[in-house]
């Protein structure tokens, strides 16, 4: 009598594909008995008076008061004109390349760093050292211009 073709692997392969299967199919028909309770009240979410999400209905004899809405602020305030920060920043000066005539300053402030080129100092400057300066957009990013070293 021959040998089966079929090895150890392959009926373990085929065993694990049939029991996979079948889990499949339970899990199916357990999820088609279940969903009988998927009505509108399961799925109602409410906002209480302090923003948070709630599953009970607020109570209407709670309501304090009356919101306009247009008093409702959904983006990032606009600056003011008297909120403008001064256009003269001070920071020192964090790197220097001299041979190739950039560097980096870092802001006093808000310790960001800007980038500046030579052609923008009006004073000599070196790393270390205290400077003002006035950021304008380059093509790149923020620069700094009118660079003059602080004594």
């Amino acid at each position: 009598m021959g040998r089966s073709q079929e090895s150890f692997n392959k009926k373990e392969v085929r065993n694990k594909k049939e029991k996979k299967r079948k889990e499949k199919e339970q899990k199916r028909l357990a999820r088609k008995e279940g969903d009988k309770s998927g009505n509108l009240d399961d799925m109602i979410a409410y906002v209480d008076e302090h923003g948070n999400i709630t599953s009970t209905p607020p109570d209407p004899t709670k309501k304090k008061e009356e919101i306009d809405v247009d008093d409702i602020q959904i983006s990032v305030p606009k600056k003011s004109e008297q909120e403008e920060e001064d256009p003269v920043r001070k920071g020192t000066v964090n790197a220097f390349f001299d041979s190739k005539g950039f560097g980096f300053i870092k802001d006093i402030e808000t310790k960001e760093s800007v980038f500046f080129h030579v052609s923008n100092v009006v004073d000599d400057v070196i790393e270390g050292n205290l400077v003002s300066y006035e950021v304008e957009m380059g093509p790149k990013g923020p620069v700094a211009v009118n660079v003059k070293q602080i004594k």
